[in-house]
């Protein structure tokens, strides 16, 4: 079996992408935040001691998208041309929809993935002064598009 970040003697590497064409490519992901009820009711009355939760998720999350390859060690540095982080307040949390564009070399799955963390744990240092029943769940891929393997989209 042949592991592509591995070298030959089984040391990590970065894959080398140097002669790849940089192509139009996609990602969304999703997450959720459970809250109890006394958060929820915080948010929705717009009560949250330390301010607005939703807009400080958002621009955690976009922030999180352009830092990436600082975060995880055989990830590519790439141009983040464009990020979009939503968030939903629900009965039960908030729901985060996080898309990343960009014109490069590697899809941008993982700055999709790292904006909805780390939108969900700015939600969790906004809200824990509330309550500290807080948890991150389902955070994962819904669709990718461009680069050699083309459009994929989460069938569940």
């Amino acid at each position: 079996m042949t592991f592509t970040h591995l070298d030959d003697s089984g040391q990590a590497r970065m894959v080398d992408v140097t002669e790849k064409q940089p192509t139009v490519r996609s990602a969304t992901a999703s997450g959720f935040v459970r809250c109890p009820p006394v958060v929820i009711e915080a948010l929705r009355d717009e009560s949250v001691p330390k301010g607005d939760a939703l807009a400080v998720a958002r621009i955690a999350g976009i922030q999180g998208a352009k830092k990436c390859a600082e975060l995880l060690p055989l990830a590519h540095v790439i141009g983040v041309h464009g990020a979009s982080v939503d968030l939903e307040p629900g009965l039960e949390g908030v729901s985060i929809t996080a898309t990343v564009r960009t014109a490069d070399r590697t899809g941008v799955e993982m700055e999709a993935l790292t904006a909805v963390s780390v939108a969900a744990l700015a939600l969790v240092d906004m809200f824990k002064g509330i309550d500290k029943a807080l948890q991150i769940e389902a955070v994962r891929i819904e669709e990718k598009t461009g680069g050699k393997s083309g459009t994929w989209r989460r069938q569940n």
